[in-house]
């Protein structure tokens, strides 16, 4: 092909996602789309793929990316001529020990809320549909029929032509030099072939879907990549007796080892608990269509258990043996999205042994997000902006690579904490904490107390589905504060200043609440997309004329700051740091809060000298700090932003006139089991860009009113003229059911006033409500015929189904917990 020297799109890669992206822009109508491969289509990590595409995952919106995956996959054939081995097989997922068949009947139910069909069989059915399978160590089995799988080669082909044929340009044996920028934008690529020939591409979009390369091309344009390659195996036998094209793909995560049929043999691999990273010296040029070497003692664990599964491979003959190195990412779920560093340049990578499954949803959501200039759904699990540069540092991605790949049939434990690579990000208090009985947990990197452990007692996670054995020691920070007053480190909060004479009319329009305050006023506020649904949520304090500071959530400090820097015209005097590690957070919190603080301050912290959603500058101590009264978790409270310098100082002043006062370390379990009691939302579980505020019965912090212009204001304007919305959030408790436990993702099932039965939602968040005495949630429930309004919320009877085990459950449109919100202001 005769390369151009100018196209709207570039894309690097010549994988399946690179192909798919490629296919689905020229579906869109962006047609003037080049492709770069170095070697061929497919050459890289897709041709050794084993191709398995199971649908469900842990996340709705991720969920339908595979669901669309595999009707596109069954498509493909007849729209390009070209077959793609797509075989809807279904799949079984097995279980060798009590926990994880409850992790399998929580799967079920996940299945039933997401719509994916699903069913929970006993060892004989799974033996049915397996003959070849060992099953009389089992204990039961899920089977999924509408999961199958797929020749990646030939699908990358068929993406290929689909693209082609729609005017996108292919080269191959193409590779890329260099990745050029202008004005802080992509603006094109150099590129080398390999009968000598140079050349220079402009571009509007760059797209990175260079796979294991992926980490080196974000390095030509000073973007942040964060994958590391590991070896990943697995092996094909020639033919054995019982295995028919028609078998299914099985899952045995006990084993940590998976099979399917192949030419009526078996393929079968895993995913090992410590994995063998690869490429610390970089990869090696070129490699193309290669494997490495056999490494039979880092696969014995595999093969162990595989025989244990399937007896006959004891005398079954390996055709070959596969090592095929792949990408993996500091959490395995894959990256997508437009750099934070760099505008127009996209990147896909990094899809940790699910590319094949991935692929057909990821490009279409890529490609969408490319042509939208925003995302069109929920992909926050999977965007690229929730990693910072930080997690880039190759010997960091190296340690903890060696654990994510062993996650994919990892007991997936409530709460599960990554052990690997850490402790990582520390708050200046993080040794007092420490040596006071913290157990940390881990959230953009920040070392952050989940708990404290009672003297004498080990900080540890003992992971179980039911109660575990910290919720005491968390049910008593709880009531600490509720009752007394309690001392949270949030030092982990994002934390922007925003300034400048035009910082006022630049927030006006990316926040949908007012923000036009005097200064030491702070604003709960949203800040939403075109659609008029959530890119975050957020508090904004106003400090002078020219000055805001504003506070997000851990995870959001590379996101949040993206959002609001690119949404500040050229032509505006306004800037935004990112002042995070400046300040320490302190939340002293609880009805004695006030008088805690009057021990150490001279200020005035009454009602009428310092009342709710105020913010000022204090003494505490020796130390200056700014004390905002809000709260996060419904009682009268304060949070400190204190210099890191002072913050021990500060930490220590606190805990020595409380010490009278019963005052106690408290962690975020905490926080979430008195947030929820509160019906406080959480961005990434309540909020996400797939709810609007009218769903989320926070439309209230919208500006609608005034009639002054925000960032998805037309949209909010059309949803309130079409009329109440069909989902509604509401908080779910599930009185009486003392000794149970939620932790999230369990389906919310309604019985109608006919008698019917429907899942209408899933918990999005969970806890042990220590004051309400039951486990609660929230959930966002739908209605497909009608508004999901009080009246039919209040006409159905509903359950929460918790694996397999119907809790009879209530429903609340009011937080169940000081539903007045009366306590925070007293």
């Amino acid at each position: 092909m005769s390369i151009p020297s100018q196209t709207r799109v570039v894309i690097i890669g010549g994988g399946i996602i690179g192909c798919s992206v490629a296919y689905h822009l020229t579906r869109l109508g962006w047609t003037d789309v080049v492709l770069l491969e170095q070697g061929q289509l497919s050459c890289g990590t897709t041709w050794h793929a084993a191709g398995l595409v199971g649908q469900l995952r842990s996340q709705e919106s991720m969920t339908k990316l595979i669901r669309y995956s595999t009707q596109l996959y069954s498509e493909l054939e007849a729209e390009t001529g070209l077959g793609t081995g797509w075989k809807q097989c279904g799949s079984l997922s097995v279980a060798r020990t009590a926990e994880r068949m409850t992790q399998l009947r929580r799967t079920a139910a996940v299945a039933r809320a997401y719509g994916v069909e699903c069913e929970v069989i006993s060892p004989a059915q799974a033996g049915e549909l397996w003959p070849v399978m060992r099953t009389d160590d089992l204990l039961g089995a899920v089977w999924l029929p509408g999961d199958g799988k797929a020749n990646p080669t030939d699908l990358t082909q068929a993406l290929a032509r689909g693209a082609r044929s729609r005017g996108a340009r292919i080269a191959q044996d193409t590779k890329i030099t260099a990745v050029h920028t202008r004005d802080g934008r992509a603006s094109g690529v150099s590129w080398r072939n390999k009968a000598g020939d140079e050349g220079r591409i402009e571009a509007e979009i760059v797209v990175n879907c260079a796979g294991q390369w992926a980490r080196q091309v974000g390095l030509m344009c000073g973007v942040t990549v964060p994958l590391h390659s590991a070896e990943h195996y697995y092996i094909v036998t020639e033919r054995i007796a019982g295995v028919h094209p028609d078998l299914p793909v099985m899952r045995d995560p006990d084993g940590f080892i998976y099979f399917k049929e192949e030419v009526g043999g078996l393929v079968m691999g895993g995913f090992e608990p410590d994995a063998k990273p690869w490429g610390m010296q970089g990869i090696p040029e070129p490699f193309e269509f290669q494997l490495l070497p056999d490494d039979w003692d880092q696969f014995q664990v595999l093969m162990e258990n595989a025989l244990v599964r399937v007896p006959a491979l004891e005398t079954a003959q390996v055709k070959q043996f596969y090592n095929g190195p792949e990408s993996f990412t500091p959490d395995n779920n894959f990256i997508l999205g437009e750099a934070p560093e760099l505008r127009n340049f996209y990147v896909g990578a990094g899809f940790n042994s699910m590319g094949i499954a991935s692929a057909g949803g990821a490009g279409m959501a890529l490609a969408e997000w490319i042509v939208a200039g925003e995302p069109t759904m929920d992909l926050w699990p999977v965007d690229i902006r929730r990693f910072a540069g930080f997690n880039g540092n190759q010997g960091w991605l190296h340690d903890r690579v060696k654990e994510t790949l062993g996650l994919h049939y990892a007991m997936p434990w409530p709460n599960r904490e990554l052990e690997t690579a850490r402790p990582f990000r520390r708050s200046a208090l993080y040794a007092h904490l420490r040596d006071a009985g913290a157990n940390f947990g881990s959230k953009m990197g920040w070392e952050r107390p989940n708990f404290f452990a009672p003297p004498g007692t080990s900080p540890q996670i003992e992971y179980a589905f039911g109660q575990q054995n910290w919720l005491p020691w968390s049910g008593t920070e709880h009531r600490a504060c509720r009752e007394g007053v309690a001392l949270f480190d949030m030092s982990s909060f994002s934390k922007y200043l925003v300034k400048g004479a035009d910082a006022e009319a630049v927030l006006q329009y990316v926040m949908s609440n007012d923000v036009a305050v005097p200064p030491g006023q702070t604003v709960y506020t949203a800040m939403l997309n075109e659609r008029g649904t959530y890119e975050s949520d957020l508090t904004v304090t106003r400090l002078a004329q020219d000055q805001y500071l504003v506070v997000t959530g851990s995870a959001q400090t590379t996101r949040d700051f993206s959002y609001i820097e690119r949404l500040i015209p050229a032509d505006q005097r306004c800037v935004i740091v990112d002042v995070t590690g400046q300040y320490a957070v302190l939340a002293v919190m609880g009805p004695r809060s006030r008088e805690l603080l009057q021990r150490v301050s001279r200020a005035d912290f009454s009602n009428e000298g310092f009342p709710f959603g105020s913010s000022r500058k204090i003494d505490l101590g020796y130390a200056t700090v700014r004390a905002t009264r809000l709260t996060y978790v419904g009682e009268l409270g304060w949070e400190l932003y204190v210099p890191v310098e002072f913050a021990v100082g500060v930490y220590e002043t606190l805990h020595e006139a409380g010490r009278t006062l019963g005052l106690v370390n408290a962690g975020y379990y905490a926080i979430e089991s008195l947030r929820l009691e509160k019906g406080y939302r959480a961005w990434g579980r309540e909020l996400s860009p797939s709810v609007n505020p009218f769903e989320a019965g926070l439309s209230f912090a919208c500006k609608l009113a005034s009639g002054m212009n925000f960032r998805g204001r037309d949209a909010l304007l059309r949803l309130r003229q079409a009329g109440a919305p069909t989902r509604r959030m509401v908080v779910v408790t599930v009185d009486g059911a003392s000794d149970a436990m939620l932790w999230g993702g369990e389906a919310v099932l309604r019985t109608g006033p006919d008698g019917s039965v429907r899942a209408v939602g899933s918990l999005s968040s969970a806890a042990f409500g220590h004051t309400l005495g039951c486990p609660l949630g929230m959930a966002l429930l739908a209605r497909e015929d009608g508004p999901a309004d009080t009246a039919w919320l209040e006409a159905g009877t509903y359950h929460v189904d918790l694996a397999g085990t119907l809790l009879p459950a209530r429903v609340h449109l009011r937080a169940p917990y000081d539903p007045a919100s009366a306590r925070p202001k007293a």
